[in-house]
């Protein structure tokens, strides 16, 4: 079995720019953490960082990453555009409120009544709430008299007690649409993804039953109550805003799912759609017509809005066309991300590519349980390591346990973490591997708010990417994106790069490639490399043989660590200054 490579991804782990310096100010569980092998790699092994939020990751400028995100720029090779970036523009085009789909949902409603569902933050993650707006909106348009509004409260992607602010904005402008808010409940129970199906029932119960506490307040003031007795948006617990007889979900009625990520939202889902549903009584199952924004499962029969994205030629494919093996290895709560979505959205396995998923704790939540099941996939991997060509492996702790704003459990994670990372990695040495650690977002480096109050969402800021193996003095990596990864692990694999991805190749060449560049005279002329741009020195204009020797050692040093449409490329010389001594190389 040739020498295995991996792709080590400590999800949520980044790096936050105040340092040690404010490590205790922002609440920096990485940096608070005793982390002994994370320190080893950093002062031994060559390391850069890599932006996995905003435009380097197919986002709207400013929005912090997430791990769905993450995963598919990193299995794609390339700047994935998401659905929530999709999305706006068809809100600002027209083009959502013209989509057929959508249309003959909101011409099934007319005589009954449209109920939208869905997270309600600007979080990004799963959902916007402008998202919701834009489709009562087109409801009010299309004539349907009577659009119930069913909130979930997010309180892990945003601010735990921000859902206050969301449901009293929205109020307000789903005004304009007659559209009301009747239920509010936690992302808690209706947005579990780990089958824990008494959480899901309490969610159906308030839907479609009408079950949970009757409020006559207004929903931002009922969930501003619930903040007074220690409740959280994430844990929220069911609020009915009318009679349960009008609120509810009844036979014939319309409901449109309005998140755009699968995930989260299947459990709920799977209770509207199926008919031999067994997760929980349901009691009563109405009968609905049933549209979710993006596509949530191949399986469902339900119609959606947005078409999915088709991704050829990602890691996976590419390893697998190649013959190699491959395994992906994750605890439960990232097990989607290592297969579903570094995949591409692909729900079956290529040929050769392996699967291990190891269940997370049953904890109500992880801040109980920091070392999650780290420990058990660090053995998984080690009893597995040797037979594979390519190892894609997660480590769920610094994201999920960074969710809960609990900085002594977020150190644990951390340190868990590393201690795992540091097993592995001795043991892929010993096989002469080689591997990238890296993230797919940050999250527990800022686990503090600046009023000193706990932060449970995402982060905009950069995350590592270390390069291990025992030839790694011999290299440097440069900083990039996210879908710079897939081309590298490509050429540590020995494998071409497909003209689809569009990352580059972040490790550089040899030093002594550098040396040799930068002693070479060629006619003259020096070609020499600086921060990874290239340019000539020269005594006198160029010549036709300074050009062919420039390009000579040009494509033999740094092409090979180029995409493929940039090796068509060859260097010529303009003028950069009025003497003869600056020239650059232009491709």
């Amino acid at each position: 079995m040739p020498d295995p490579v991996m792709l080590i991804i400590r999800d949520g782990w980044g790096i936050n720019p105040g340092g040690r310096e404010k490590r205790e100010e922002n609440g920096d569980a990485t940096l608070l953490a005793r982390t002994p092998f994370h320190d080893t790699l950093y002062r031994d092994y060559p390391g850069g960082k890599l932006s996995a939020s905003g435009a380097d990751v197919g986002l709207p400028d400013g929005q912090m990453g997430n791990s769905e995100v993450g995963h598919l720029n990193l299995g794609a090779g390339r700047i994935v555009y998401q659905d929530l970036t999709r999305i706006n523009k068809a809100i600002a085009d027209g083009e959502l409120a013209r989509n057929q789909v959508l249309q003959e949902a909101l011409a099934g409603a007319h005589g009954h009544r449209l109920h939208l569902l869905g997270l309600v933050s600007d979080g990004g993650v799963h959902s916007h709430y402008l998202h919701l707006i834009a489709l009562a909106n087109a409801a009010r348009e299309a004539g349907v008299k009577e659009i119930f509004v069913h909130a979930f409260t997010d309180g892990r992607d945003t601010s735990p007690t921000g859902g206050a602010g969301y449901l009293k904005t929205c109020a307000q402008e789903l005004e304009k649409s007659g559209a009301k808010i009747v239920t509010v409940v936690g992302r808690y129970f209706a947005m579990d993804r780990d089958r824990r199906w008494d959480r899901t029932k309490r969610a159906w119960d308030a839907i479609v039953l009408g079950r949970g506490e009757l409020c006559k307040s207004s929903p931002s003031a009922a969930v501003g109550r619930q903040y007074s007795l220690g409740k959280t948006d994430e844990f929220m617990p069911p609020l009915i805003f009318s009679y349960a007889d009008e609120q509810r979900v009844r036979d014939g009625d319309s409901v449109l799912f309005f998140n755009f990520r699968a995930d989260r939202a299947r459990q709920l889902s799977q209770a509207f759609l199926l008919k031999d549903f067994d997760g929980f009584d349901r009691e009563v199952w109405p009968e609905v017509h049933f549209v979710t924004l993006a596509q949530y499962d191949v399986t469902y029969s339900s119609p959606f809005i947005f078409q999915p994205m088709e991704l050829v030629h990602i890691l996976g494919e590419v390893v697998s066309v190649a013959g190699k093996s491959q395994l992906r290895i994750a605890e439960t709560e990232k097990y989607a991300h290592v297969t579903y979505f570094f995949n591409g959205g692909i729900e079956r396995p290529f040929p050769g590519e392996d699967r291990k998923l190891v269940p997370s704790p049953k904890v109500a939540t992880y801040d109980l349980q920091p070392e999650m099941s780290g420990r058990e996939v660090t053995d998984e991997v080690l009893a597995r390591m040797a037979n594979y060509d390519l190892i894609i492996l997660n480590f769920a702790n610094p994201d999920m346990v960074g969710h809960t704003g609990l900085l002594d459990a977020g150190i644990k994670a951390v340190e868990t973490v590393d201690e795992c990372i540091g097993r592995i990695v001795s043991k892929l040495l010993e096989l002469d591997g080689k591997c990238l650690v890296t993230a797919d977002h940050g999250n527990c480096e800022q686990m503090r708010n600046a009023d000193g109050s706990p932060n449970t969402a995402h982060t905009k800021y950069l995350v590592h990417c270390i390069y291990v193996a025992k030839d790694a003095q011999k290299f440097r990596l440069r900083d990039g994106i996210l879908a710079d990864v897939a081309p590298t692990l490509l050429f540590l694999l020995g494998l071409p790069q497909p003209k689809e991805m569009t990352g580059h190749n972040f490790r550089a060449h040899f030093p002594e490639d550098r040396d040799l560049l930068e002693r070479s005279t060629i006619c003259g002329h020096y070609l020499v490399e600086r921060d990874f741009q290239l340019s000539i020195e020269c005594s006198r204009p160029s010549r036709s043989d300074s050009l062919q020797k420039a390009n000579s050692i040009f494509r033999r040093c740094f092409l090979p660590n180029r995409p493929p449409h940039e090796r068509e490329r060859t260097i010529g010389f303009h003028k950069s200054a009025p003497s003869d001594r600056d020239f650059r190389i232009t491709e």
